[in-house]
Order: structure tokens, then C-alpha cells, then sequence
């Protein structure tokens, strides 16, 4: 099992910048596959980015191609999430999540991430 605990949220003004951590505790963390995933009031999750065990392959979704960058330090078990010239829409809690993935085949499968942080919230104003 693995433990994910967010931080780095906070209320930022349209183009502005925020780098999300994710820290994990745990057995095996090299193991994992993370992603950050978001939701915001009346919609539906969101698989944002995702990074491969070994951080040799991203995925991202379209919404964050070219603004958001993750990346991972498995020396210190932890994810991070920078997200560059963040807009209105950008706005949700954003969860941190993790899944056993040897193969590096299922990072971009939202339905696969079955450990979850309790989630930090990012705000945008316009």
C-alpha cells in the first residue's frame, strides 16, 4: 500500500503559476504509476497528467498539454505538478493517485488509480 498526501493549492489569479507535491509513503513507491487527477463542482474527475514508474513517460490530458508538467524524485517519494498559465477553468481539487504498474502500460487509465490522497484545492481568478 501507499500513502499520498498533497500540498502546494491555493488561490491564484489567471496566468499565474502553482507547483502541487505529492508525497508518499509506503512500500514499493518506485512501483507506481502517479497521476494527478482534478475534479470541480459538477464535473467529472479528470486524469491531468500521470507519470510512469520509473518517470520515462507522461501523459497528458489535452486541457494541460503545454502548461502543466509532471515529474517524480522517487529518491524522495514524492510527485510534483507544475502548472504554468493556469485559467478560470483550471479550478477543482486536484488528488493526487497512485497504482501498481510494473509494465508502465496503465499510467494513462484514469480507472486504474486506486490510491488516492485527500486532495488539495487550486483556485483561479479571472
Amino acid at each position: 500500500q501507499v500513502q499520498l498526501v498533497e500540498s502546494g493549492g491555493g488561490l491564484v489569479q489567471a496566468g499565474g503559476s502553482l507547483r502541487l507535491s505529492c508525497a508518499a509513503s509506503g512500500r514499493a513507491y518506485g512501483s507506481y504509476a502517479m497521476g494527478w487527477v482534478r475534479q470541480a463542482p459538477g464535473k467529472e474527475r479528470e486524469l491531468v497528467a500521470a507519470v510512469t514508474w520509473s518517470g520515462g513517460n507522461t501523459y497528458y490530458a489535452d486541457s494541460a498539454k503545454g502548461r502543466f508538467t509532471i515529474s517524480r524524485d522517487n529518491a524522495k517519494k514524492t510527485v510534483y505538478l507544475q502548472m504554468n498559465s493556469l485559467k478560470p477553468e483550471d479550478t477543482a481539487v486536484y488528488y493526487c493517485a497512485a497504482q501498481l504498474d510494473y509494465s508502465g502500460t496503465y499510467y494513462g487509465d484514469l480507472l486504474r488509480y486506486n490510491y488516492w490522497g485527500q486532495g488539495t484545492q487550486v483556485t483561479v481568478s479571472s
